[in-house]
């Protein structure tokens, strides 16, 4: 099985890349994280431009997404919210609403964060978007806080977010078993 991850950061070096990587170390055997490399490409949402054929950066993130087992996103925060390239992202991929490249995907979230709290409000604003675009959405945080000492250390995941994250990381890998099982 593949889980697709998502960065919602675009600079290199990111935390939230680097916490993706991290996760990839958590993974039951037999599942694989891809990243998804694509989302600066994908040009800001317009409706007048979503038509067939799509853009084919598009026309990519929406083929990935819906072949995904699922998708695990990393996400940062910025002003207390979801970066705008990955709303830009989950917009795209939500379209059109009755069949979105996101409806029934299992997906959870993560985040990494220079500040104290790990970008838990952008998280909570993530899990909304994307229950509202149809994504089974898996309930659950793992909050990096501080990320940038942490990945500067030898180990930049404490045991218990390490648990944290494994725990997650079951839980998506069990549901997105489910579904492929009901395909």
């Amino acid at each position: 099985m593949q889980i697709l991850g998502i960065s919602g950061s675009l600079r290199e070096g990111s935390y939230n890349t680097k916490l993706l990587l991290e996760a990839a170390k958590e993974l039951p055997e037999g599942v694989e994280l891809r990243l998804f490399d694509g989302l600066r490409e994908v040009p800001p949402y317009d409706e007048d431009d979503d038509r067939e054929p799509a853009h084919p950066a598009v026309e990519r993130l929406r083929r990935e997404f819906a072949g995904a087992g699922a998708i695990l996103f990393s996400t940062p925060e910025y002003n207390f919210s979801i970066p705008g390239w990955l709303k830009n992202v989950i917009d795209w991929a939500s379209r059109p609403p009755s069949k979105g490249a996101l409806r029934f995907v299992p997906v959870a979230v993560i985040g990494a964060s220079t500040g104290a709290y790990g970008a838990v409000w952008s998280q909570a604003e993530l899990r909304k978007v994307l229950g509202s675009c149809g994504a089974r959405v898996i309930e659950g945080e793992v909050a990096l806080g501080h990320a940038k000492q942490a990945f500067e250390s030898d180990e930049p995941l404490s045991p218990e977010l390490r648990t944290q994250l494994r725990e997650l990381l079951a839980d998506l890998v069990a549901h997105a078993t489910e579904r492929a099982a009901a395909a």
